[in-house]
């Protein structure tokens, strides 16, 4: 096809929205062929059949880069425990938290546990979602973590929607090894890694650093496993405390380290130096109702990409929205409309590996969507306010 008479947000540097006014985009099966004013559309896609956008504006389809949505059950009643004052730490420690979701996760079949998701999934596609990463880490036992991915690629069977899968068997210590995480690694979670690699259900790894899961030290034999599997790492870093994660992420070149709450200068220039993304995730920080903001300026000032995720999940982020997602890190982390749309889309892509994602090029993947904006920045202004025209995924209008 061809798209014409568009705004077009290429994203092509990160300095600015890379604008096309009166654009046009060639699209020869999944792939993006020629991008440029619409005068000045060559003879060899002029042949394409063509769509007239009327003048809207067109982004690079969104892509939510951490995410949980696979999971049994929810916690609603531990919201209002936080209402009335326990923290996320305390509510782990009495047996709440991920532990309560394990539960009822190793309980689910496959098919409810696909059941419960699609909504999920459905709610961000409906907001112009194309790439959605899907962590394991509620089963925390080998049948229960592999359950869980087998789900998470049962999802892009289901729906117009590409899945990157990560394991996440290190997300906490199940009751029936919290005295010994140690052991927990070695005899669950990476033998789990190892049958997941075999079956071709996992993208990613990655893991918990912090005072409720597993220390650097701990997590080290698992990412040294997913080294040799040729599996890139990510890490949940630097949420509650500063507990040496994004350290970590950066001694085995991590796509990403995510949270980042506590991180410091030194931690945002090891980030940089290995090229590892930040995930920063305000849904999170909103529900938990957190006051230590991440270091949104010494990222900037390290040239570390700062991506964005909904990171939903039934605890501590039950969000579904991922322009709802942007508005938060502009409101609650001062980044800037641009800096929000990048997050979503280039910045994600590269915080998960997927290079052809996530910027409107020649050769990149034609994933798409068409809005009812006059500029982007309204993607990130507006509250509760979807303003979605169509979604091309793949070079096909879903």
């Amino acid at each position: 096809m061809l798209l014409t008479n568009a705004l077009i947000v290429t994203l092509k540097g990160n300095n600015d929205f890379g604008m096309i006014p009166d654009g046009a985009i060639a699209i020869r099966d999944d792939k993006i062929v020629w991008v440029g004013p619409t005068a000045d559309i060559p003879d060899s896609v002029d042949v394409l059949p063509r769509h007239d956008l009327a003048g809207k504006c067109i982004t690079p389809g969104l892509i939510d880069c951490h995410t949980h949505i696979v999971h049994g059950g929810n916690r609603a009643a531990e919201f209002e425990m936080r209402l009335n004052g326990a923290s996320y730490a305390e509510i782990a420690k009495a047996g709440g938290g991920i532990l309560s979701t394990v539960t009822a996760t190793r309980t689910a079949t496959e098919e409810t546990l696909l059941a419960d998701a699609l909504p999920r999934v459905d709610a961000l596609i409906a907001e112009g979602v194309t790439l959605v990463e899907i962590k394991s880490g509620y089963g925390l036992d080998h049948d229960s973590e592999l359950k869980m991915l087998r789900v998470a690629r049962r999802i892009a069977q289901e729906r117009p929607i590409t899945v990157r899968t990560s394991f996440l068997g290190a997300h906490a210590v199940p009751a029936e090894s919290i005295s010994d995480p140690e052991t927990y690694i070695s005899e669950t979670c990476i033998p789990a890694l190892r049958a997941a690699h075999a079956q071709r259900l996992v993208d990613a790894v990655d893991g918990f650093c912090e005072g409720i899961a597993f220390t650097p030290a701990q997590l080290a034999p698992l990412f040294d496993v997913a080294r040799e599997l040729g599996l890139p790492v990510k890490l949940h870093a630097e949420q509650l405390t500063n507990s040496g994660g994004t350290q970590l992420a950066a001694k085995y070149a991590a796509l990403s380290a995510d949270h980042l709450e506590y991180a410091t200068i030194s931690d945002a220039q090891a980030m940089a130096a290995v090229g590892t993304s930040a995930v920063l995730l305000p849904g999170a920080y909103y529900t938990l109702n957190e006051t230590q903001l991440p270091p949104v300026q010494a990222l900037r000032d390290a040239g570390v990409p700062i991506a964005l995720a909904t990171d939903c999940n039934p605890g501590s982020s039950p969000l579904t929205s991922i322009l709802l997602t942007m508005n938060m890190a502009c409101t609650l982390f001062r980044m800037t409309p641009l800096e929000a749309l990048l997050g979503v889309t280039a910045h994600a892509a590269k915080a998960l590996g997927a290079s052809d994602h996530g910027r409107i090029i020649p050769g990149g993947r034609a994933d798409l969507c068409v809005w009812n904006i006059q500029h982007p920045a309204e993607l990130a202004y507006r509250i509760g306010f979807n303003p979605l025209h169509s979604r091309i995924f793949g070079g096909a209008l879903s």
